[in-house]
């Protein structure tokens, strides 16, 4: 006769894992009724102003209503927090294009952008690589957007569940990609460049965007009984395409455009 022995350690398993679900469900409402209840903020104190058209007027309003609440609950309610919420509400009026991918701190760092196109790109960037609030404001700092084509400034929108699958290269690819090496030199050697960034790679790399994989860097390919060496050769597996890098420490001449478009054919035949 069998005798059947209690699995205590898989009990402790399934509790565990119960509270650690329960949590992160608790963490994601509670990150949207943070939201919610900032934007509802915003939304009261636009209405106090007289709407949209004269909400920019009023600041007496807010500084007074400031003291009051922060008083009673704290500085989150204080006036440049209450400033934050009106203009949270103006910027983003529909409530339903909030991301709860994003919290309250993305938020912050987002507000101060200007341009819609531009604010829509950190967004979702941030929903596609699940960046930081440290990571976004790098981005900022780094002029991710402003990297971009003008053609594909013009027009960005917020990832849905509808268009996350249609993007393009130029929705995922920074143009220039900058690399910033630690050193006084002026120049550095092309191998110098190419180990560095290989190094990068092996550590989340350039932020290239989301999809990439490395196929190899030296890459060797054979063309009429000679060998050519590709300096970084990426695919994407969410566009099906091969990205060709070519790395240069000094100003981009013909014959290196030749040479990039050479490789472009051949890994076309691949």
């Amino acid at each position: 006769m069998a005798i059947k022995i209690k699995d205590y350690y898989g009990e402790i398993v399934n509790y565990i894992e119960d509270l650690e679900v329960n949590k992160r469900v608790r963490e994601l409402k509670d990150n949207y009724d943070t939201l919610l209840t900032y934007w509802n903020i915003g939304k009261s104190i636009v209405g106090a102003q007289g709407g949209k058209s004269r909400a920019k007027y009023g600041d007496n309003l807010i500084k007074k209503w400031g003291e009051k609440l922060s008083l009673e609950y704290g500085k989150n309610y204080n006036y440049t927090n209450l400033s934050r919420y009106r203009q949270f509400y103006l910027i983003f009026p529909n409530i339903a294009t909030l991301s709860q991918k994003l919290s309250w701190s993305h938020y912050v760092e987002l507000i101060p952008l200007k341009n819609e196109n531009e604010r829509n790109y950190y967004i979702n960037q941030v929903i596609l690589n699940n960046l930081s609030v440290r990571e976004l404001r790098s981005e900022i700092k780094n002029k991710s957007f402003e990297r971009l084509s003008y053609a594909d400034k013009e027009n960005i929108k917020l990832i849905t569940n509808e268009n996350n699958n249609k993007l393009t290269l130029n929705d995922m690819l920074k143009d220039p990609i900058i690399i910033n090496i630690p050193s006084k030199e002026d120049k550095l050697d092309e191998k110098v460049i190419h180990k560095y960034v290989i190094q990068m790679l092996e550590n989340k790399f350039l932020g290239l965007g989301v999809g990439f994989a490395l196929l190899g860097h030296e890459y060797k390919i054979k063309y009429e009984d000679r060998v050519y060496k590709i300096d970084l050769l990426f695919f994407n597996y969410i566009l099906n395409s091969f990205i060709v890098i070519e790395i240069k420490n000094r100003e981009v001449l013909p014959q290196d455009v030749g040479q990039l478009e050479f490789y472009m054919h051949w890994v076309i035949k691949i």
